[in-house]
């Protein structure tokens, strides 16, 4: 189940991409939320446009300001685990 509200879901338009989630992505979502403290509705713009550039979450999240570079090491250390 994905972590993200359904307001924010809705918001962002990404009712179809939530369903395509898979187990990895949801527990990196968790990880963006509990963890790093990255808002819900940051997480859902990074995943909109992260499908549509077809560019990988972490660094989309990244390259838009929400996370710092020590915090993309993070996210990507985390990955590796």
């Amino acid at each position: 189940m994905v972590v993200l509200p359904k307001e924010v879901i809705k918001r962002y338009e990404l009712e179809d991409f939530v369903v395509n989630l898979d187990r990895s992505n949801t527990q990196l979502i968790r990880f963006l939320q509990d963890e790093l403290a990255i808002s819900p509705p940051s997480i859902a713009m990074a995943l909109r446009c992260s499908q549509q550039e077809r560019g990988p979450l972490p660094m989309i999240l990244w390259r838009y300001g929400f996370v710092s570079l020590d915090q993309l090491n993070q996210i990507l250390d985390w990955m590796e685990k």
